[in-house]
This record gives structure tokens, C-alpha cells and sequence, in this order.
């Protein structure tokens, strides 16, 4: 059965704001898929019209150019909003840190206000940074976090752990039908290969024969879910009752040095590993305690690391060989 129809029937349209971003885009993509209306807010900082492209002809979607910072008004009944807009990889808050600090607590504010007006079920898209540098591990929800406020990754953790305070308000409050999702590393097509991520970043230069830089010594652990899983995880919240924070999250976990010599593999790459000096802050640990998932939503990951892996590389193949094409119009 179609996932909305079988456990929402009353979810006809969607607010999806950063929609034109990596997950968004696969976000409306899933949400179109299942009958439900679905209007794209992005003000393109880091998301890109291409990204959406092959959904701008489908007659229940819409693509604005909008900055969820300056206001949010959408004519016409909602039934959910999705609030995903931000900088999302260290390479773009490093670069836009005010506007990350921005969109995490105004655009966040009007997100919620839109949902209250509409009285429409709201989800957060937070992340497991507010975990920081973690002292436990795996992370479970309950976990309070290791997060330094004046480090360079400061602004975006900081801003999805006041979002999260701001949702959780709204929810206690204003009576806002709210969820929190805690997104941990994901990957997949439509990434861009220089948003700094470790996989873009490795299949890119594999792709190319570059040594693949890998920070450190290699030993820090990340767990990545496939993009696929993701959206049915977050969905699947969206959805439901729960208020969360959920974690959603692949809880295999593997060494960056891994990700690199499996990456290599998979583009056939003859590329060599190149050690450089590792971010400031840069977590040690990464793994997600996904129970809550497996017991509320009845959700867990289904795409193995090495599929998600070739249909990724397969994705960047093709995009890193394609022409630039002209620049996409959307409405303003």
C-alpha cells in the first residue's frame, strides 16, 4: 500500500521548505509520488532548481524562490509542513554562519507559525550534531550532548538544538501538532560533490583519480543511511503521532578510512589515500540508537551500505560527466 494513503489520508498538501536541497528534493519527490500536493519553499543559498527539475511539470508541484527568514505565507489549506531549510555541511555553515543561525531560529519560528495557522502537522529536520562530539555511545534520544557553542560548528548545532527547544515550545504551548527527527549522516544522488561531506567528497575524487583526503587518521566512526531509507524514516514520523526526537540513522557503523578504500572500490578508481589535518571539533564517534524507530515507527534501514554505494557513484558518474544546461526558471 502507498505509504500517505495507508497511514494519512487526510494529507493532501505539503510545505516542504528547503525543498530544492539533497533531501528535500527526495522529499517531494516520495511525497508526489503518494497523491499529495506539494509547494517547494527555497531561497537556493545551498539547494539548486535542478534538483527539482524533473518534478517541475507534475501538475501537484510548485517551486518558489523563498527565504523562510524574511516571512511564510502560502494561500490555501496545509495539511504538513517539513521544515528543512538550512545549510547542512560544514563547507556551507562554515560559509553562511549567520544565515544558518537565521534560518534555525526565525525561519524555524515562521515554519511553526505557518503550521499553527494552518493547524497542520509540523516535523523538524534536526540532526545528530546536537549530540556533538558525543560521551555516549551509541546516541540515544535521551542523550543531552557534548556541543561546543563557540567552535565553528557551533552555529549549526546550536541552531537545531534552539530549533528543537522552539518546536518543542510551540508544541507545549501553542498546541502545534509537532515532531522532531534527528537526521544522521545520509547519502545518495543529488548531493553536490563539493559540499565537503566525506562521501560526495570521496567518490568525486575517485572519480577523478585525486588522492582521497581523509582527515585524521582515518579511525573516527560514521554510520550512513542511504537517502531511500531516510525519507521513509522521516516520513513514516511525519506521519504518525510521535513528538519525537526520533533518531533516524543506519546504525552500521565504519571508520572514515573504510568509507574511503570502499568508495575507491566501487569507482574503480586508482586512487590513493591521503591523510590531512582533521576539522576543529570534528566528532570522534557517530552511531545512532535507532530502537525508538524500530518500536514507534516500525522502521529501520533496508538499503545495504555497498547498494546505496553504487547507486550513488552510478549517479555521480553520470552528473559529473553532463553538460552545465541553462539556468532553470522558477517562480519567484
Amino acid at each position: 500500500m502507498p505509504l500517505i494513503r495507508n497511514r494519512a489520508a487526510h494529507v493532501r498538501r505539503a510545505v516542504v521548505t528547503g525543498g530544492a536541497g539533497f533531501l528535500g528534493s527526495h522529499l517531494c519527490g516520495k511525497l508526489l509520488e503518494e497523491g499529495v500536493e506539494v509547494l517547494c519553499l527555497d531561497n537556493f543559498l545551498t539547494g539548486t532548481p535542478r534538483n527539482v527539475e524533473h518534478l517541475l511539470s507534475e501538475p501537484g508541484f510548485r517551486c518558489l524562490r523563498y527565504d523562510v527568514t524574511d516571512f511564510v505565507h502560502v494561500s490555501g489549506p496545509v495539511d504538513l509542513v517539513l521544515h528543512l531549510a538550512s545549510p547542512a555541511s560544514p563547507v556551507d555553515y562554515l560559509r553562511f554562519p549567520v544565515e544558518t543561525l537565521n534560518v534555525g531560529s526565525i525561519g524555524t519560528w515562521h515554519a511553526l507559525g505557518l503550521a499553527r495557522e494552518k493547524q497542520a502537522r509540523f516535523l523538524l529536520a534536526s540532526t545528530s550534531e546536537v549530540y556533538g562530539d558525543p560521551q555516549v555511545h551509541p546516541q540515544p534520544e535521551s542523550y543531552w550532548g557534548h556541543v561546543n557553542p563557540v567552535g565553528p560548528r557551533g552555529v549549526y548545532d546550536e541552531a537545531k538544538r534552539y530549533a528543537e527547544a522552539m518546536t518543542t515550545a510551540y508544541r507545549t504551548a501553542r498546541g502545534v501538532d509537532t515532531a522532531i527527527v534527528r537526521i544522521f549522516n545520509t547519502f545518495g544522488p543529488r548531493m553536490r560533490p563539493d559540499d565537503g561531506r566525506a562521501v560526495p567528497t570521496f567518490v568525486r575524487q575517485a572519480l577523478a583519480g585525486e588522492p582521497i583526503t581523509v582527515t585524521g587518521d582515518g579511525l573516527q566512526t560514521r554510520s550512513v543511511c542511504y537517502v531511500d531509507d531516510l525519507v521513509r524514516g522521516i516520513l513514516a514520523l511525519a506521519l504518525s503521532g510521535e513528538p519525537g526526537p526520533v533518531n533516524i540513522g543506519n546504525p552500521h557503523e565504519m571508520t572514515v578510512a573504510r568509507i574511503a578504500e570502499d568508495v575507491i572500490r566501487a569507482c574503480g578508481s586508482s586512487s590513493t589515500v591521503r591523510f590531512v589535518d582533521r576539522p576543529v571539533d570534528d566528532p570522534q564517534v557517530r552511531r545512532p540508537d535507532t530502537a525508538l524507530a524500530r518500536e514507534r515507527l516500525g522502521w529501520e534501514p533496508r538499503v545495504s551500505w555497498e547498494d546505496g554505494l553504487a547507486r550513488t557513484v552510478a549517479w555521480f558518474r553520470d552528473a559529473l560527466a553532463a553538460p552545465a544546461g541553462p539556468e532553470l526558471t522558477v517562480v519567484r
